[in-house]
């Protein structure tokens, strides 16, 4: 157990690079992790709580609804690094190195998929900015491209959701702790495992349903409340594969419309993509902080 030392508790420096965090009250209190409840813990928990919340709001789900769960999970992220930065908190993960060792594997797989997640929307992009060329110029041949690459980014997703799934089912076990302040540092790192899950499936999920059709919206739709995700993110919605046939047939008003929706649906997409980056970066600041844990 790491000593009790009487003076103020002062943080670590944080990043200048990093944007900003909420602001988290500074008590005079004992340093002492197994203790009592850390406030950097209370805070932790707080915003996985407002997470669960988030979460379970998934009935009418919107891209500004994707990025809120994304920019949270982020700042999850960045409260979890500041805990691991605390002395005391390395002191007792090096207790079990073991359970540090799973949490390293967790990580660099969630790494992973949101590397993988990037480079599919960076791809997507580009093929969004051909079919709305293809649109003006009513080029059916470019638009089955892109409608094919829609299915096989959707496949791709399909992946990842199975991935981060499989990190939930086989999620770090909280280790045999000689404290009750090891055991609620280990429940709160676990707790932070199972949001990022949470998220990362709605978030593949979400894009996933991209390139649902009308014909396969229902088993698409029964598929996403399976997973929590109870529709297709609306943006996604609105540009149906089936929007994009028979253009050559269609009248000048009904090609401007999609395009207008196609370029509301480049916002979006951009929006989930920056803050998918953003998770992306504090994922990579947490495992090194894990990975120091063993190494310092």
């Amino acid at each position: 157990m790491v000593g009790v030392f009487r003076r103020s508790l002062s943080f670590p420096n944080k990043n200048s690079t990093r944007p900003s965090k909420p602001s988290i009250s500074h008590h005079v209190r004992s340093v002492s992790l197994p203790c009592r409840s850390h406030p950097l813990i209370s805070h932790l928990k707080d915003e996985i709580n407002q997470l669960k919340t988030w979460d379970s709001k998934s009935d009418n789900p919107t891209s500004a609804w994707l990025c809120d769960g994304l920019c949270r999970l982020r700042n999850v992220h960045f409260s979890l690094d500041d805990l691991l930065q605390l002395p005391q908190t390395q002191e007792s993960l090096r207790r079990e190195p073991d359970f540090v060792e799973k949490l390293l594997e967790d990580f660099i797989r969630f790494v992973d998929v949101y590397g993988i997640f990037q480079t599919s929307v960076m791809a997507l992009k580009e093929v969004q900015s051909a079919a709305q060329v293809a649109i003006r110029r009513r080029d059916e041949l470019k638009i089955a491209l892109y409608v094919k690459a829609l299915k096989k980014m959707a496949k791709e997703m399909n992946k990842l959701v199975s991935t981060v799934r499989c990190i939930g089912r086989c999620s770090v076990q909280e280790p045999v702790s000689v404290s009750d302040g090891d055991d609620e540092l280990a429940a709160i790192i676990k707790d932070v495992n199972e949001v990022t899950v949470s998220v990362s499936v709605a978030l593949f999920n979400g894009v996933s349903l991209l390139s649902s059709s009308r014909k396969s919206s229902w088993m698409g739709l029964k598929l996403a409340k399976k997973n929590k995700v109870e529709e297709v993110i609306q943006e996604f919605k609105q540009v149906g594969v089936e929007s994009f046939w028979g253009l050559r047939k269609k009248g000048d008003e009904e090609v401007r419309m999609a395009l207008k929706r196609m370029q509301e649906l480049e916002g979006s997409i951009g929006c989930i993509e920056s803050g998918s980056e953003k998770v992306f970066r504090s994922l990579i600041n947490t495992r090194v902080s894990l990975l120091n844990v063993l190494t310092q």
